[in-house]
């Protein structure tokens, strides 16, 4: 039997427990893995909630994040005792996820876990870790540097993608100014390597010109809506902002004089369907980083029973850092 926080939809509407359920009623796939761990985002919450309709045919398992040892595999690439990551590819959403004590997934969707990291401190990083990564590989491809005179800037940052990338851009050098709303958790994103926090309220504000002052090299965007029309009014020459999240609005406006006369660049982040090669790459700079004390300090051991309290949570905008899901809790 696999323990697993199980999806079910009625008419009126979708609602989850942790149920019991025999290994012939997990979908058939070449790679089967014990979970170690999983991770919440908030595409779990909106599984959990049934917004959006990213989950076609119910019952469903969600978690969108894994990290597990290959138990068999029918896959050349990876053999039993192997210790795989998967990340994105529609799981937890399309095909069923982590958020169980056994997976059999599509080989396809697992790359191996780089040894030098462990299972807990990748999956205290997940989906919102790989994002961050690849949204500073996107500005440093695109000629962010750390000795740049202006600061980047992370919106939404006591949020997933927002801690991370504000530990990440630290690390790497890179001097950081964090947006949040959260003004009472200065001093968590001071620890993080932050050198200035701003109210997110700032950032809402209408830009009244095409052209702001030159205030940020790049940014790291997870709000969107109005917030992204603000920050590519005030990057610098030649900046970029690598957008990674919507929960301030899918829509916003912005003059096209940024991108002429600046030549600011306004890059997408696709974690779901980023090619294994660079998420190889992405999980290999990631573990090089060293960053298990830090993602410790930011993350929780959270079981299967407290999923439907996390989802309101996040919804609610009341989640910071990271929450690590053991489904072999309990």
């Amino acid at each position: 039997m696999t323990k697993a926080y199980l999806l079910n939809k009625t008419e009126q509407n979708v609602s989850g427990e942790v149920v019991e359920l025999p290994f012939g009623d997990l979908p058939p796939e070449k790679l089967e893995v014990a979970v170690l761990y999983s991770s919440f985002n908030y595409k779990d919450a909106m599984v959990v909630r049934g917004i959006g309709g990213l989950v076609k045919n119910y019952p469903h398992v969600p978690g969108i994040d894994l990290v597990g040892t290959v138990l068999n595999s029918t896959d050349d690439k990876f053999h039993p005792g192997d210790k795989i990551i998967a990340t994105g590819w529609h799981l937890g959403e399309r095909f069923w996820g982590g958020f169980s004590t056994r997976a059999n997934i599509n080989p396809e969707f697992a790359i191996a876990l780089p040894s030098n990291i462990s299972p807990r401190t990748a999956m205290a990083l997940g989906t919102a870790g790989l994002s961050a990564m690849l949204a500073v590989m996107a500005l440093e491809k695109n000629g962010l540097r750390s000795n740049h005179d202006l600061p980047v800037l992370v919106t939404g940052a006591t949020g997933g993608v927002g801690s991370v990338a504000t530990l990440l851009l630290s690390k790497l050098g890179y001097a950081v100014v964090a947006s949040t709303g959260k003004t009472n958790e200065v001093k968590y994103l001071e620890a993080l390597g932050a050198k200035e926090i701003i109210d997110r309220n700032e950032l809402l504000e209408p830009s009244a010109r095409p052209l702001e002052k030159q205030s940020w090299s790049a940014a790291i965007d997870s709000v969107g809506g109005a917030t992204l029309s603000h920050v590519i009014s005030r990057l610098a020459l030649g900046g970029s902002v690598a957008c990674v999240g919507l929960v301030g609005g899918t829509q916003f406006s912005s003059s096209i004089y940024p991108l002429l006369l600046r030549g600011v660049n306004i890059l997408g982040i696709d974690s779901a369907t980023v090619p294994n090669s660079t998420r190889i790459l992405a999980w290999d700079r990631l573990a090089s980083l060293d960053l298990a004390v830090p993602l410790e300090k930011i993350s929780r051991i959270a079981g299967l029973d407290e999923i439907s309290t996390l989802t309101e949570t996040i919804l609610a905008g009341k989640q910071k850092g990271r929450i690590i899901v053991d489904p072999n809790l309990g």
